[in-house]
């Protein structure tokens, strides 16, 4: 057997060395520094209650925290501000991290943040020491707490010369008070306290109450370590109580253009019901943006009228800038007019987008073009329309680039946005809670072609309406949704190729060629979407359900149709079969936050395909898929599965092949599983942050339905294990905070397409990986096996 050269392990030693190499860099600062100068390696803070030390730790001295991780911050930053052994004073770049350099002005500030800190949290007689010792320019800091006692509330006074407010507070503070007798005495519970209470008082009525009139008088002079508490809340200087307002006539005004307001107004001298509506762009409909006005003529005034005003304006997407004011009138007694000024932003735009995708031997681009209209009927209706196309090529064989293009896209499409539930025979009231609601109007037209293979062509229509419950709960409702599928095969069924084609994997062939209709309805529902952005811990959830053909079924059964796909008797609307099944799917992830720009994330992906009734098989665009930039990333998408299924065993000769790419490898159903590591790099990085992960990603794809004809591709619980895919990897995302490039690499570690101990293909990748894969391109030619995929692409991955 020829030898080859263990250029992977030669790779991984050396990658090993740099691993080092960086670490011992990145502690080496110390050479940097001045000779009286030290690097502060270690901070601690002793005696302080556990609940209490991450919250102490906090009020450290940024400058004098020393670098959690690796050091690679400190290395990136040695690079480039180090000038003849020392750091530089001026010419500073922003790139890495600057070490900790002790600075015992930082360590004192440090103690007094710490022990005002502990006094705050009830430990009214805390002391704070601090302490620095140092070895070879290497300090240590270490802060020790004498907390005492610790003090609690006891009796809670009330100093509330207003009755009404007085009542007010008294009504509603079971809801919110932290501050109860018995409890422990916590700055911050007052100081919540005080915002609870500006905010109820705004809730009802008190349109100049501020949280200067709240204060607070401690008494902690008492044994037992119990502190008396008065909750005073002031009246008005000279007034004798506070002033409830409610809402008088108001002015809502459009500005012109997107350069603001002129210096005169000529407003609309008619009022009506209580509003006076002047649009100076003479761009917007009066009732499609007056409905969200919600500070109405003769209610109570409430803040929280204003805050959904302000909210469903912006949310409208046709104004850049919402501001409401309030006149008073000397005469007016009790009143307050709102003022309610938009300024629009450009209604039209239109936006060229092209990308191109390489991956695993092809190359393609694909081109678009999408016309907006935010105001396309002058009531913020937005409207969008979309053409697209695209090329996919494959390469290699010494053919010039595009030569051998393989696959063609192209797609029209239109949707029209309606800012509210336009319900037939209902009149929905606009949108209190939550967001804004939406009708969604759509039409698409996507034509796909396979050289020699297949033409594919499908129109889909629909009306959805979106609702938010609440901050967190999102509602996606499609109560008509009509798809109508037409393809024929381009391939000679009788020919030699033809009928290798249809042997190889009848099962999908079939679903290409098909003509039928779908009308059904789809539903989703997502928590906590709102968060996915932050770095807290949280539980998200998006479930999806698409039914179709039950109602026709229904038609069928009531007038006596019957249908028999196994004898290929199908019930028709048309004149064409309809389909029937059920397709739900769960995406359910668990984000952990560890501090800083630290995350854990743990995601579990499934879903499945039924058909049933008058369908035997799922419609082939809605069979599932592995592998891809959002999946199990060390496969290119549709490169994965089914099951144990093997290219080159099930589709023996190259030509059919390369002529199936893409279609073999679906399945009714799939399961996926994601853990990832994700921080920060570095927090300068050429105007934005650069962040680091690692990614371990499970599964696979499988078919359930009995016409598949391939056994291995089939679901089997029992023989779970050996259908799992297996892949790891690590990625940059690079934050320039509205969008995030990113960049995976991943790594085969399992492969089900092999049997038995060869699935672990990462030993393969060790050792002896050059071997493999030469053997592999003989069998599954024109594929490479490639241990390593690289994965491009705009956002986070889930």
């Amino acid at each position: 057997m020829k030898a080859y050269p263990n250029t992977k392990s030669n790779v991984l030693d050396l990658a090993i060395i740099l691993f080092i190499i960086v670490i011992a860099t990145g502690c080496s600062s110390t050479k940097y520094i001045a000779d009286y100068q030290s690097i502060v390696k270690k901070v601690t803070i002793d005696s302080v209650d556990k609940a209490f030390e991450e919250e102490a730790y906090n009020y450290i001295q940024k400058d004098i925290r020393p670098i959690s991780g690796i050091g690679i911050n400190v290395w990136i930053y040695n690079i480039f501000n180090t000038k003849d052994g020392r750091y530089k004073t001026s010419g500073v770049k922003p790139l890495g991290t600057p070490p900790p350099i002790l600075d015992s002005t930082l360590v004192e500030i440090s103690r007094t943040q710490v022990e005002k800190f502990l006094m705050s949290k009830g430990y009214f007689n805390a002391r704070v020491q601090s302490d620095i010792s140092v070895k070879r320019k290497r300090a240590k800091v270490r802060f020790t707490a004498s907390p005492g006692p610790l003090f609690s509330f006891n009796d809670i006074a009330y100093d509330i010369p207003d009755p009404v407010v007085k009542d007010i507070y008294l009504s509603n503070k079971a809801a919110f008070t932290h501050i109860r007798s018995g409890e422990r005495y916590d700055d911050d519970s007052l100081a919540l306290e005080r915002d609870r209470i500006y905010e109820v008082m705004r809730e009802n009525g008190y349109f100049d109450f501020s949280r200067p009139y709240v204060k607070y008088t401690v008494d902690s002079n008492l044994n037992a370590s119990k502190a008396n508490i008065t909750l005073i809340i002031d009246n008005p200087v000279n007034k004798p109580a506070h002033q409830q307002y409610t809402i008088g006539e108001g002015n809502l005004i459009i500005a012109p253009d997107a350069d603001g307001f002129p210096d005169t107004i000529s407003m609309n001298p008619r009022v009506f019901r209580g509003l006076r509506y002047t649009d100076l762009s003479g761009k917007f409909r009066r009732n499609p943006i007056s409905r969200y006005n919600f500070l109405t003529q003769g209610e109570r005034y409430d803040i929280r009228n204003e805050e959904l005003t302000y909210n469903r304006m912006y949310e409208l997407n046709v104004f850049k800038n919402v501001k409401i004011d309030y006149n008073k009138m000397p005469d007016s007694g009790s009143k307050v007019f709102p003022v309610i000024q938009l300024i629009p932003q450009k209604i039209m735009s239109n936006r060229i987008e092209g990308e191109v995708p390489f991956n695993a031997g092809t190359v393609g681009f694909t081109l678009s073009n999408t016309y907006t209209n935010n105001n396309m009927f002058r009531g913020a209706e937005r409207f969008e329309f979309q053409v697209k196309g695209g090329l996919q090529s494959r390469l290699g064989r010494g053919s010039a680039l595009f030569s051998d293009i393989y696959q063609r896209d192209f797609s029209l499409s239109a949707n029209l946005s309606v800012p509210r539930l336009m319900l037939p025979l209902i009149t929905a009231r606009p949108g209190r809670r939550g967001g804004m609601p939406r009708t969604i109007f759509s039409t698409s037209y996507v034509y796909a072609q396979q050289k020699d293979i297949f033409d594919r062509h499908v129109l889909l229509n629909s009306v959805t309406y979106e609702f938010v419950e609440s901050k967190s709960k999102y509602h996606t409702v499609t109560p008509l949704n009509f798809e109508y599928r037409f393809g024929k095969l381009l391939l000679d069924p009788d020919s030699e190729f033809g009928q290798r084609i249809i042997e190889s994997n009848t099962y999908n062939i079939i679903l290409l060629a098909r003509r039928n209709i779908t009308l059904g309805s789809k539903y989703t529902f997502s928590l906590n979407f709102d968060k996915l952005l932050t770095g807290n811990d949280f539980v998200y959830l998006r479930a999806n359900m698409d039914v179709a053909g039950n109602m026709l079924d229904l038609v069928s059964r009531l007038t006596g149709t019957r249908s028999n796909p196994a004898a290929d008797q199908y019930t028709t609307i048309f004149g064409l079969p309809y389909n029937q099944y059920i397709r739900p799917e769960v995406d359910f992830r668990w984000y952990k936050g560890l501090g800083g720009a630290q995350q854990f994330v743990a995601r579990v992906n499934a879903g499945i395909g039924y058909a049933y009734g008058n369908s035997l098989v799922m419609p082939i665009e809605k069979l599932f898929f592995a592998g891809g930039s959002n999946g199990i990333r060390a496969w290119q998408a549709r490169t994965l599965g089914p099951g144990n299924y093997n290219r080159g065993e099930s589709i023996p000769d190259e030509e059919t092949r390369r002529a199936l790419f893409g279609i073999d490898q679906l399945g009714d159903t799939h399961i996926e599983a994601n853990l990832e590591y994700r921080y920060k790099l570095l927090n300068r990085f050429f105007g934005a942050q650069l962040k680091g992960a690692v990614f371990l990603d499970a599964g696979n794809v499988w078919n359930i339905s009995k016409n598949s004809t391939n056994p291995e591709t089939h679901f089997d619980f029992s023989k779970l294990g050996r259908q799992i895919a297996l892949g790891t990897g690590m990625g940059f995302r690079y934050d320039v905070q509205y969008f995030v490039f990113r960049f995976d690499v991943g790594l085969k570690l399992k492969d089900p397409q092999f049997d038995g101990s060869e699935q672990w293909v990462i030993k393969k990748f060790i050792n002896g990986g050059r071997a493999f894969k030469d053997a592999y391109a003989i069998s599954h030619s024109p594929e490479r096996y490639r241990f390593v995929q690289y994965n491009f692409g705009i956002g986070m991955p889930f």
